[in-house]
């Protein structure tokens, strides 16, 4: 069962997440300021932690570090929607932002997507007769081997992590690419017609004027 740390001041809303949390089958721990959840932080196995920005004492962004330097996954939460906020966020190594208010659904559905990418236990993804061989950083198609360069492997991976989610041409160029690449969502595109062709595969469906999504 993964473990789920909620770092929230407001009670009612990290009751709430709790709730919906422990229904959905995770085990929760609950900080409601900065200094209990860097206590957290370093005595317990966490899987995720969801972490507000604006805490008392130590806050969000201060966290940060200490969260990333023991590879813990995290989502911040927080009612600070400007762009500068949530780059900040993702400079400090979060991995997904979420504003308040938020639906419970979408909550657990970027719960469940980012436990899926760090999970460090997978060694294979797969999809139809294709495998992705995570350790050995190889990819096999009714079990040949095909040969793919860096970028087109990590972007594989990230549609196979994400399947069934439509992707933005921004979001992978920020997640394959890092979000400061200077080129544009052409370099995508490119890549991603060179992976339908060399797996042979019509999965990789593209969203018109959004992104792309590997069919479920």
């Amino acid at each position: 069962m993964e473990r789920i740390l909620i770092i929230e001041d407001e009670d009612p809303i990290r009751e709430l997440i709790k709730l919906h949390l422990t229904m959905a089958g995770y085990e929760v721990l609950e900080a409601a300021t900065g200094s209990k959840g860097l206590e957290l932080i370093k005595n317990e196995e966490i899987d995720l932690i969801l972490l507000d920005i604006m805490l008392p004492g130590i806050d969000g962004l201060s966290l940060l570090p200490e969260i990333t330097k023991r590879d813990v996954s995290v989502i911040m939460l927080t009612a600070k929607d400007g762009l500068k906020d949530k780059m900040q966020g993702f400079d400090l190594g979060a991995d997904d932002y979420i504003t308040k208010p938020f639906q419970a659904v979408e909550l657990l559905a970027r719960i469940k997507a980012v436990l899926r990418r760090s999970n460090k236990k997978a060694s294979s993804l797969s999809f139809d007769d294709i495998s992705i061989n995570l350790e050995q950083h190889k990819v096999f198609k009714g079990g040949k081997e095909v040969d793919l360069t860096f970028k087109e492997f990590e972007l594989l991976k990230l549609l196979v992590e994400n399947k069934g989610m439509v992707m933005t041409r921004e979001k992978l160029l920020q997640l394959v690419w890092d979000y400061d690449y200077e080129g544009n969502t052409r370099t995508v595109d490119m890549h991603i017609k060179r992976l339908r062709e060399k797996l042979a595969t019509d999965k990789i469906k593209t969203v018109y004027k959004v992104g792309y999504r590997l069919e479920a």
